[in-house]
């Protein structure tokens, strides 16, 4: 399956009419918010927009994110158009003039709903407002991406056990509130904060690489390293309180999938070898475990298991996405034809039963016989273009690159 590259080449090109065709003409065409500003914030099953509905700070960066990257790849006006549609609604309605930052949730109109400075949803934004910088050269952005990042380092960063606090008030003072949303434990530290903390500085690090960047961006892979990965089971913990007590036996073969490729990326851009022969090590059994425990034998990923065994056997969106490229990763580190099979079969899996032929875009889930679940949409405060988007530029570089 390995041998030649007529494959690559067959399989980039698909990746690509995915991506223009239809997760950025969907993106363009069915979200874009005529009657309020900004986009959408709630398609449901019925396929009608909801312009009733809040819109959320996860959802807007996002489609920052997304389309700028489309407009650095293809150099393309219209999703220039996109992204700065996207740029204008955040600095406008999400940033908060008097404390700094970017709110969690405004309302269909633009106020704020909820004001918290939840730390993913910083860290959202500072990976927004560098691509965006990456692809539209606007310094406004970048200066932006800078601020946010020192007021996480001045207020979320814990100087005795390192690591990020989850969440702030408004002011960036002390909450209780720390949760990212129903499902999750309110706990002082989590694996999904620290991981796409990690995601911006590694983007932030790309146009603005300078030596104090570079020493947080160091730590903060140690820190997953040290105390995110599991050493036994090459699993993510998934909670902790300050001092890195684990709170939780969850397991989320998505994020770890996910952290796999992610860690790398972030280990390869610092200029430390040791770190990135341990960083490697360590991505290599994450995507062991994750092939091994949750990949099922249609070669779709499983949600969540804990250590009783599956608990959460529908496969959403977004592990799917991530499952493609951890893989192809794990491929490029061992070169072991058992990730490139995993890689592909993930791809395949959601061309039969994730993209949505009919009406565009992916769904949310599919339960374990491939049906589409019901109550989630196609767009809602985490249904997005960025990971299924996502998975298409990073395989679309890699199905290029010399290895």
């Amino acid at each position: 399956m390995s041998a030649g590259t007529d494959w690559k080449a067959k399989w980039r090109e698909e990746l690509e009419r995915e991506l223009k065709d239809n997760i950025l003409h969907y993106w363009m065409t069915r979200t874009v918010d005529e009657k309020n500003g900004g986009f959408i914030g709630r398609i449901g099953d019925d396929r009608q927009p909801d312009y009733e509905a809040a819109k959320s700070l996860v959802l807007n960066t996002r489609i920052l994110w997304t389309f700028s990257a489309a407009y650095r790849v293809f150099k393309d006006d219209r999703y220039l158009a996109v992204a700065e549609r996207a740029y204008g609604y955040v600095m406008d309605k999400f940033a908060d003039r008097e404390y700094g930052g970017f709110y969690w949730m405004v309302d269909a109109k633009g106020s704020p709903l909820e004001d918290k400075k939840q730390v993913y949803g910083q860290a959202f934004a500072i990976y927004a407002l560098s691509e965006f910088y990456r692809a539209a050269r606007r310094k406004d952005a970048l200066d932006k991406a800078i601020e946010t990042y020192r007021l996480l380092e001045r207020h979320s960063y814990d100087p005795a056990n390192r690591g990020y606090i989850e969440a702030h008030a408004r002011d960036w003072s002390e909450t209780d509130r720390l949760a990212l949303g129903g499902g999750d434990m309110n706990e002082r530290k989590s694996m999904n904060t620290h991981l796409h903390v990690l995601e911006a500085y590694t983007n932030l690090y790309r146009v603005w690489p300078t030596e104090e960047l570079n020493k947080k961006h160091k730590e903060l892979i140690e820190v997953m390293l040290d105390h995110i990965v599991d050493p036994e089971t090459a699993h993510f913990k998934l909670f902790f309180d300050d001092e890195w007590n684990s709170k939780s036996d969850l397991i989320s073969y998505g994020h770890d999938i996910e952290g796999s490729w992610l860690l790398t990326e972030a280990a390869e851009l610092c200029g430390d070898e040791a770190l990135l022969k341990r960083t490697k090590e360590t991505a290599i059994r994450m995507a062991e475990a994750t092939l091994n425990e949750g990949v099922d034998a249609d070669g779709g990923l499983l949600n969540e298991a804990n250590a009783t065994g599956l608990i959460d056997t529908n496969k959403d969106w977004w592990p799917q996405a991530e499952a493609v490229v951890g893989f192809y990763n794990a491929y490029q580190l061992t070169g072991e034809d058992k990730y490139l099979d995993a890689a592909r079969r993930s791809w395949a899996f959601i061309d039969r039963c994730i993209i949505d032929k009919e009406d565009g875009e992916w769904f949310w889930s599919v339960d374990r016989e491939g049906r589409p679940t019901r109550g989630h949409g196609k767009v809602n405060a985490w249904k997005c273009p960025y990971h299924n988007g996502r998975a298409c530029f990073e395989m679309m570089e890699r199905l290029v690159s010399a290895h």
